[in-house]
């Protein structure tokens, strides 16, 4: 009788087969048309603008095979060209061998005639040639021949030295033969301008005159800079006007390289000089250096202008700032840089170019950077020196502020410090402050350029008074300008970093000067305290009115941490220290608006607390384990509060932190056993606390049963009890009555609720002794229970029976068998067990599948089970 299947699932099979059809079908098409390609023929090159099937005239090529689209025409095959190029290098690579083998060793053997004969000959035909062949159009053997050529000529220099002139100096022939070999190579690039060699090799050649004329001069260093200097501008002379992108790159690089040493010549003369009248000749040097970089930046592209502008500001603060910092010691010199620093950005509104704009106002920055990071060192020891007074807690109050840090820098050398931190301070204060201003200002630097007239800010809304210099600037909505611009940072963003930086600096210049003043210890203590009181009120504040203050509660927390490592010298300060962070932080988090400041100042209020106790049990001379109960004081206190505040927001975290703390007290009581379990009882009863709220009962219910029976193991392993079923069969029993009575009330309650903790407060203690005893009778014992539960489990499916049972039966019979099967792996060939192990896991391989479909239908009916 034939099957005749279901609609639906004949209707699958259908559309499975006119997929694979449609799939075939596709895949046949690909294959015609590649053979289609394949054979149809090469079509002859039309002229130029010439294209038959653009007028409708069918294309040459195979009778009915499909026209190509109109202004198609076919592409001619390339010439094997790398196969010539190979031949031509290796061509004028052996020529160039043999002309310096010829010069070097056969040179000798002539006569002056022959050489000068030889060399001429050889030099002007090498020369020659690359016209002649660039008449055949035969480039590639003409670029081939110049580079020759170009040796040769090198070859005739060093000749002329060695035969005409042999007692000239030699660097003074260099830079006079470099000087005419890059006059002869330009002029010979020019003349054939279609070889691409001739003209880099000139501006090469061309950077070695000057520099070279120095040396043999004898000039000082500063001579050698200005000959540095004018190569550099030479290049990039050359760079803006030179004839193709070759000449072009070369031009750039020399000229990079040259200005860069220029710049480090005259900065190390302007560093090492003596006095301001010794800094003003390096210091005109990079002035300079500076009037050319912002010169090039006038005319160059984008990249360039921008770099030329890096550049210029960078060789003025050091031209100008040298002079001054010549006159003052070494630890405030940094002053004179950042100072110039700050008035090279006024040439924001100096009418440069947007790009090169952009370039002095980031070298204006970068200077203020580097005086940052000069100076944050100092302040970074400020904030961790006291790390070193946790090896010696309540030593005794230090003398001043120095000592209590243990550092040794030299304070006196960086009494600019301070001063550096308040300045950028007060800057950033001052951007705050006044921002509408600062963007006034900036609008012509971060207005777009338009693409007709390259102009900045052209066409932009609100650009013709200069106060949007791009959509949503004083909305700050951090668009750009265009669909293709990219996006901006948003102004309050801006404001809010600008804000938070001057903040963060500040407090970090008053920091500063407590220990390059020295002050005495309690002042300095009160001092960082007062501080910390201010930022937690300024947070307060800010948070409240809205206003970007997020790295508030940071600073403030940074410092409290700083102050609090300070108090550890001295325990009445530590006491008034973290007492008055403590009552601090946690007004904070009652006054404070937005939730993350609340969340975070009710955390570190938590964790001053629990400090406070900890010093607690030190002044009561208790050892570790002796005071963690005092340190239960504030988890107990989180427990309390977190009644309280119920559903808010920072309770969680609060209760946490507590949680913290209360594992804190378990390490600090885990050196003395019955300490310890009293600790953990105490836990318990607190995590038992916190399950009476309905929110916190999935967890902390479980963590309080856990913690008591945790508990009792360790009292009665410090009591050496020797059959715990004494102690827990007690407990077990009525445990599983009250479990039982659960189920009969609520048949939907978990078993794991019901009968968990009781079967567990024996079952794991009997196994934990049952391991340890060489008698047989307990692991009998265990091993029966533990098979009865399990069937019981299976039985009545209850998930919380069949796993503890199957667990503990499992453990049980392995610590029976293990030295039966240590003996058999001893007596087993080596070779043996991995061979196993091999075979074991091929076929779990091979049935994967399977043991993966039976893995899933364990887990399903575990899963069923209450």
């Amino acid at each position: 009788m034939e099957h005749v299947p279901p609609p639906a699932e004949e209707l699958a099979r259908l559309d499975r087969e006119l997929a694979e059809l449609d799939a075939r079908r596709a895949q046949l098409l690909t294959r015609r048309a590649w053979l289609l390609a394949a054979l149809r023929p090469t079509a002859p090159t039309a002229a130029p603008g010439w294209n038959p099937s653009a007028w409708g005239a069918p294309p040459p090529g195979r009778p009915g095979a499909p026209a190509q689209p109109w202004g198609y025409v076919p592409k001619q095959p390339s010439a094997p060209r790398s196969a010539q190029n190979v031949l031509l290098t290796l061509g004028g690579l052996l020529l160039t061998v043999a002309a310096v083998a010829f010069t070097l060793v056969s040179w000798g053997s002539m006569g002056i005639g022959g050489r000068s004969a030889v060399l001429a000959a050889v030099t002007l035909g090498a020369l020659i040639a690359p016209a002649v062949l660039l008449r055949r159009g035969l480039a590639a053997t003409a670029e081939a021949l110049t580079a020759l050529a170009l040796v040769l000529t090198l070859l005739d220099v060093y000749a002329v030295h060695a035969v005409a002139a042999p007692d000239t100096d030699g660097l003074g022939f260099t830079a006079v033969a470099s000087a005419v070999l890059a006059v002869l190579w330009a002029a010979y690039g020019l003349a054939l301008g279609k070889l691409r060699l001739p003209l880099p090799a000139a501006v090469v050649l061309a950077q070695w005159p000057l520099l070279f004329w120095a040396w043999a001069a004898g000039a000082p260093a500063l001579v050698v800079g200005w000959a540095l200097l004018a190569t550099a501008v030479l290049d990039g002379v050359i760079a803006l006007w030179g004839k193709g992108s070759g000449v072009r790159v070369t031009a750039c690089v020399g000229g990079s390289a040259m200005g860069f040493s220029a710049l480090m010549v005259g900065l190390a003369l302007s560093t090492t000089a003596s006095g301001p009248l010794g800094a003003a000749a390096p210091g005109a040097l990079l002035l300079a250096a500076a009037a050319a970089a912002l010169a090039g930046a006038w005319r160059a592209p984008k990249g360039f202008a921008r770099t030329g502008g890096v550049v210029a500001g960078l060789a003025a603060v050091a031209a100008v700032g040298g002079v001054p910092a010549a006159a003052l010691s070494d630890g405030w010199r940094v002053l004179a840089y950042l100072l110039c620093g700050l008035a090279v950005a006024g040439a924001v509104r100096a009418g440069l170019p947007r790009d090169a704009a952009r370039g002095v106002l980031a070298a204006s920055g970068a200077v203020v950077a580097g005086a940052l990071v000069w100076a944050l060192p100092s302040l970074a020891a400020v904030l961790l020196g006291p790390v070193t007074l946790l090896s010696d807690v309540w030593a005794g109050s230090p003398g001043g502020f120095r000592s209590a840090l243990g550092s040794t820098l030299p304070w006196s050398e960086l009494a600019a410090a301070p001063v550096v931190l308040a300045l950028v301070a007060g800057l950033l204060g001052s951007a705050y402050r006044w921002w509408p201003s600062v963007v006034r200002i900036a609008a012509p630097l971060a207005a777009p350029r338009t693409a007709d007239t390259g102009t900045p800010g052209a066409g932009v809304p609100g650009a013709a008074g200069a106060a949007a210099p791009w959509p949503g600037w004083s909305g700050w909505s951090g668009a750009g300008v265009g669909a293709g611009a990219r996006r901006r940072p948003s102004g309050a963003a801006l404001r809010g970093a600008a804000g938070a930086g001057a903040l963060a600096l500040g407090w970090g210049a008053l920091l500063l000067a407590g220990v390059v003043l020295d002050v005495p210890y309690a002042v300095a203590v009160a001092g960082e305290t007062a501080l910390v009181g201010g930022l937690l009120a300024l947070a307060v504040r800010g948070a409240g009115s809205g206003r970007g203050a997020s790295a508030v509660p940071v600073t403030a927390l940074v410092g409290a941490v700083s102050v609090g490592l300070l108090s550890l010298a001295s325990e009445g300060a530590a006491y008034a220290v973290f007492g008055a962070l403590t009552v601090l932080f946690a007004g904070a988090a009652f006054r404070v608006g937005a939730e993350v400041p609340r969340a975070v100042f009710a955390v570190a209020s938590v964790v001053w607390g629990t400090v406070l106790t900890g010093f607690a049990g030190r002044s009561l001379d208790l050892d570790p384990h002796e005071a963690a109960p005092l340190v239960l004081l504030v988890p107990a206190l989180t427990v309390l509060l977190g009644a309280r505040l119920r559903r808010n927001p920072v309770a969680l975290p609060v209760e946490l932190t507590g949680a913290l703390g209360a594992l804190v007290a378990v390490g600090l009581a885990v050196t003395d056993a019955p300490f310890l379990a009293l600790v953990l009882a105490l836990c318990g009863v607190l995590a038992a606390g916190a399950a009476v709220r309905p929110e916190r009962r999935p967890v902390a219910g479980y963590l309080a049963a856990a913690l008591f029976v945790l508990a009792t193991w360790v009292r009665l392993a410090a009591s050496e009890v020797s059959f715990p079923e004494a102690y827990t069969l007690p407990v077990t029993v009525p445990a599983l009555v009250v479990g039982v009575l659960r189920r009969r009330g609520d048949p939907e309650a978990s078993s794991w609720t019901a009968y968990g903790p009781g079967l567990a407060a024996t079952l794991l203690p009997s196994l934990a002794v049952a391991w340890t005893d060489t008698d047989w009778l307990r692991p009998l014992l265990l091993g029966v229970a533990a098979l009865v539960i399990t069937l019981l489990g299976a039985r009545y499916r209850l998930q919380a029976l069949l796993v503890l049972g199957g667990v503990v039966l499992a453990l049980d019979g392995l610590h029976e068998l293990a030295p039966y099967v240590a003996q058999v792996a001893g007596a087993l060939p080596r070779w043996l067990p991995p061979a196993l192990a091999g075979l074991l896991l091929l076929v779990v391989g091979a049935t994967y599948e399977q043991r993966l479909r039976d893995a899933r239908r364990l887990k399903d009916a575990l899963g069923r089970m209450r």
